[in-house]
């Protein structure tokens, strides 16, 4: 059985302002015909079609063109919603979308159906486990506590049972979209961690022949069976060291598996410059970075007149501009963002009471603060599905 596992597709979000819907548009022919180049039996989409709940009816058109395209083709494709999908939206019509070979997974209670496809060898069973937000399906899998990693386990648990009902040697794939314990984030990533527990051991996925993720954005092995396949195109510069792929599987007789990068198509690299101004303009081993989308951070002690124009007399397609002086971290004038960096809300919140009592919480007070910011996320993920 040959694959192609994607994810994270975010249609219509912009780069720093850019339209990207040319270039998500070259993704989808790119992504078309590699799948008929090289002959792939299905495409799985791990989560992340679209950037938002309720996405701009450009981004919608592209979604329906990429459907047409594949089911023309004749490739069957399972795909989930992710945390930046509404799941009703986007299982809207999936019985009948299905009759075309085009599997839409975005009902948790299904976790454990497959979409079963055969080869010659016999059935390989593609288990789509949508973004599982812990609030909000904990009762469906019946687990005490809201936690990633509880409903997950869950969800993999009715995967694994049914799997034992099928005929000796069917080969499995799971699609999930999680933070994974060993994988590595990038700011573009809305934070789905709940009650402080930022990821879930691979380990979960333990008794499938692959497991193909989405919600990373940069491609990613974190063991020989479990992937990312990251996102076919960069949404922030903290990607510009990203190889942007989409991963060719092949899935053995029983089940050895090889596993093959496809670069997709970038309309252009990011470059993060740094220095002073004078330092940017002048340097002359910065001369491939002139075509580049560029993220300029300029460490003059002063900031200097007119830097956005000036820079792009040089680099004409600087979208980013961050002004990071050298100073010492205990200088009073460090930016508060630049103290936030990397902390989460639970540390945020932690050090406000600190700095406030005097003293930092004790676990009951780290309890009810854990269980405000659940409350708050499960809330605003019910608003996003009401809308």
């Amino acid at each position: 059985m040959r694959f192609l596992h994607t994810s994270d597709w975010h249609l219509g979000r912009a780069f720093h302002r850019v339209n990207m819907l040319g270039a998500q548009a070259e993704f989808i022919a790119h992504l078309v015909a590699t799948a008929r180049e090289r002959e792939v039996d299905a495409v799985v989409v791990s989560g992340d079609v679209y950037d938002r709940a309720v996405p701009p009816l450009a981004a919608v058109e592209l979604f329906d063109d990429a459907l047409h395209r594949l089911a023309d083709l004749g490739v069957p494709t399972v795909m989930i919603s992710g945390n930046h999908d509404s799941a009703r939206r986007l299982g809207v019509g999936a019985g009948l979308i299905g009759r075309a070979g085009i599997h839409l997974r975005t009902d948790p209670a299904a976790a454990g159906t497959p979409v079963v496809l055969a080869d010659t060898f016999g059935d390989v069973a593609f288990y789509g486990l949508p973004y599982l937000e812990p609030a909000l399906v904990k009762d469906e899998f019946g687990v005490g506590k809201a936690g990633h990693e509880a409903v997950l386990a869950a969800a993999m648990d009715r995967v694994r049972a049914d799997l034992a009902t099928r005929a000796p040697g069917t080969r499995s794939v799971v699609l999930a979209h999680a933070f994974v314990t060993g994988g590595e984030p990038s700011d573009s990533e809305r934070d789905i961690t709940v009650g402080g527990v930022a990821s879930v051991p691979a380990g979960v996925f333990d008794g499938v022949d692959y497991t193909a993720l989405g919600h990373l954005h940069g491609c990613q092995t974190l063991t020989e069976r479990v992937r990312y396949s990251g996102s076919p195109l960069p949404y922030s510069f903290s990607e510009a060291a990203h190889r942007k792929t989409m991963w060719l599987v092949d899935l053995g007789a029983d089940g050895s598996l090889a596993a093959e990068r496809i670069d997709c198509p970038v309309p252009r690299s990011l470059a993060r410059i740094r220095g002073t101004l004078e330092e940017l303009l002048d340097d002359p081993r910065l001369a491939p970075q002139e075509e580049a989308w560029v993220e300029a951070t300029l460490t003059d002690a002063v900031r200097p007149a007119d830097p956005m124009a000036r820079l792009a007399e040089r680099f004409p397609h600087t979208l980013s501009l961050v002004f990071d002086p050298e100073r010492t971290p205990d200088d009073p004038d460090v930016s508060y963002a630049r103290r936030l960096a990397g902390r989460s809300d639970q540390e945020i919140a932690e050090d406000f009471v600190t700095h406030v009592r005097g003293a930092g919480p004790d676990a009951r007070e780290q309890g009810v603060l854990r269980d405000a910011f659940d409350a708050v996320r499960a809330e605003d993920a019910v608003r996003e599905v009401a809308r």
